[in-house]
């Protein structure tokens, strides 16, 4: 494997740095037509959200709405006719998968906090200018694109620069 390949000339690859997996290959162009495909997808809902007038949120409901009235059309013709019931998974959450997303939600929400009362209270003044740029350049970029644009824009960004 040739130095080009090397970030910044050090003993592992771009590739291996990133975590080498499905998505590094996505954004590397290791998987060239699943990342044109994922660029074409994005830009047609992107289109189709822009020319519509729908909003992630309605259009959401609305498949749901229409899945809803699918099977419950579907169950009560089945019992007409003497069919099967559409088929279902059994859908539940075990308490231990509770319990598991309650403790990581749980850690990030208390760092966060740490994070927070440290810049309130002034003990990292370097922390508390990036914040505040942040969250000024988010309030300024919000105010001129809708979320829909916006993220179209820095997928396609991502996508597209990784490889300069």
């Amino acid at each position: 494997m040739g130095s080009s390949e090397r970030l910044f000339n050090r003993q592992r690859t771009l590739h291996d740095i990133l975590g080498a997996g499905l998505v590094v290959d996505v954004v590397l162009w290791r998987r060239k037509n699943l990342t044109v495909g994922i660029l074409l997808i994005t830009l047609a809902a992107w289109v189709v959200f822009e020319r519509s007038g729908y909003t992630l949120l309605s259009l959401v409901s609305n498949v749901l709405l229409l899945l809803v009235v699918i099977l419950f059309l579907w169950a009560k013709s089945a019992a007409i006719l003497n069919r099967p019931a559409p088929p279902l998974p059994e859908l539940h959450m075990s308490e231990e998968m509770v319990n598991e997303m309650g403790n990581f939600i749980r850690t990030r929400v208390n760092d966060l906090f740490s994070v927070s009362q440290d810049i309130a209270l002034g003990k990292d003044s370097r922390l508390f200018l990036k914040v505040t740029v942040y969250i000024w350049l988010i309030s300024v970029v919000g105010g001129l694109t809708d979320f829909l644009t916006l993220a179209y824009t820095s997928l396609f960004i991502v996508l597209t620069t990784s490889n300069l």
